[in-house]
């Protein structure tokens, strides 16, 4: 029987990157995946896949606005949606097959099957060719991750009533894509298909969408989603989804109670994700689940069982990737001895629509229940030369500070290049920076990052200079 320091159930971006930490660390590591290739839904069929279709959609939107650059396309420009998907398959197989050579390099094991507790120290891993093969750990990582939420009467039949992953393969590009679920997956599949030439219909059973985000992020991407054509019917409560033949009916009931009726050809099911943990045998090993499916751990990541931790989506918090991968090196250094931390607040989310939303640290409606003195500062994307320059005048930075010290709470952006400007704002609120701070440095001229600037110095007497 082999034996391991320590093993990793699961291959996604926690599970890969701590077992790359394990083994710099110098545990003899081992990860089992129960797919072909490494990666898990990120890398699969979610982040990486959907930005790779989101790219090749932007470029394509793109041309529609070539004359205003002075560029003449003469011929009819096509959506050769089939290369489209090929080419998104190929950036899927070249990152997976980089995690591969990473687990190589690395010297960890890799071990092909689905992984079940046998007891707390040994898994069992069962292969696709029916044969089985027990590894026995020290320590052992749950890195299982999510799947696709639904509603108990939908019936999800991966043809016309779909997921995101049927999502990302399909072989023409819907003439109406009725969504279930104005999130963030929901809304960027969306406009990949909006892009693409589909109607695009929203149902929302809150009041707006992106609803994890500040208010303001919601009411700017719902203006600009709207000028593109998608159409948004929040407030609605989904009551059936049914096929009709090659097309599917949607009914939904408003909150005066008055039932709309929406035909599409495909629809989407986005109604968030599930900790997944099936055929786990978490009992076995005497791994608590809760009411929600979620391993419970505690603030070191340890579940009910001292040599078993738990990661990413199947424990509680976001269930997003750069969180699953600070966790996962956080677990490792753990077992090292080491003494790490992970500020939950500075976890920043990214919608990669476009314009692009990001955010890190308290909104403003949070701040308001928490009773939290605060004040705001706002720039907007239109007034910034370079935002002019490139025609990206869309959106808006928000600074929110504490009243008193001017510590900086929140930062809420909706704007071109918004996912990479993020990181100076978590940035600064991990060294405590107040909103003065930042209107201090000095921003490149002429930049994106500019607006940050300018938002602090709002933030700060209201002393944005180009508005």
């Amino acid at each position: 029987m082999s034996s391991f320091d320590v093993v990793i159930i699961g291959s996604g971006p926690g599970g890969y990157v701590s077992a790359i930490r394990c083994a710099q660390l110098g545990f003899k590591t081992a990860i089992i995946e129960k797919y072909s290739t490494l990666g898990g839904t990120c890398l699969n069929v979610g982040c990486i896949p959907s930005k790779a279709l989101l790219a090749s959609s932007h470029h394509y939107s793109e041309i529609a606005h070539f004359a205003d650059h002075g560029i003449e396309v003469s011929g009819e420009v096509k959506v050769n949606l089939e290369k489209m998907i090929a080419r998104k398959q190929a950036v899927v197989d070249q990152t997976s097959g980089g995690v591969k050579f990473l687990m190589d390099k690395n010297k960890i094991t890799v071990l092909e099957g689905l992984g079940s507790f046998v007891d707390a120290t040994h898994v069992a891993v069962a292969k696709a060719d029916g044969t089985s093969e027990t590894i026995e750990a020290k320590n052992i990582i749950i890195a299982t991750g999510s799947k696709p939420s639904s509603l108990p009467f939908i019936k999800i039949d991966k043809e016309r009533i779909i997921t995101s992953t049927e999502a990302l393969k399909l072989k023409e590009v819907p003439k109406h894509l009725v969504i279930i679920g104005g999130g963030v997956i929901g809304i960027e599949l969306g406009q990949v298909y909006l892009r693409l030439g589909a109607q695009v219909s929203v149902v929302e059973y809150l009041d707006r969408i992106i609803p994890g985000m500040d208010a303001s992020l919601s009411k700017e991407l719902t203006k600009v989603l709207k000028k593109q054509g998608m159409k948004f019917y929040v407030s609605h409560k989904v009551k059936s989804v049914e096929r009709n033949g090659e097309g599917v009916v949607v009914q939904a009931e408003n909150a005066k109670g008055e039932t709309i009726t929406l035909e599409g050809d495909y629809s989407l099911v986005s109604v968030g994700r599930r900790p997944y943990t099936d055929g786990l045998n978490a009992d076995k090993a005497g791994v608590k689940i809760s009411d929600r499916g979620m391993v419970e751990v505690n603030d070191h990541l340890q579940t009910s069982v001292p040599n078993i931790y738990a990661i990413g989506d199947v424990v509680r918090g976001a269930m997003l990737a750069h969180k699953a991968e600070e966790e996962g090196a956080m677990v490792a250094e753990i077992l090292a001895g080491q003494k790490p931390h992970i500020d939950y607040n500075l976890i920043p989310g990214v919608v990669y629509t476009w314009p692009e939303v990001a955010a890190v640290g308290q909104t403003e409606e949070q701040l308001k229940a928490a009773g939290v003195d605060f004040k705001s500062g706002s720039f907007p994307f239109k007034a910034l030369g370079r935002a002019r320059a490139g025609g990206d005048l869309d959106g808006f930075v928000k600074i929110l500070a504490d009243a008193k010290t001017d510590e900086v709470l929140g930062v809420h952006m909706i704007g071109a290049r918004c996912a990479d400007l993020i990181a100076e704002a978590v940035t600064a609120m991990e060294f405590k920076a107040s909103a003065e701070d930042i209107s201090r440095m000095s921003h490149a001229h002429p930049t994106f990052a500019e607006a940050i600037k300018e938002a602090a110095l709002a933030a700060t007497d209201n002393r944005a200079l180009h508005v």
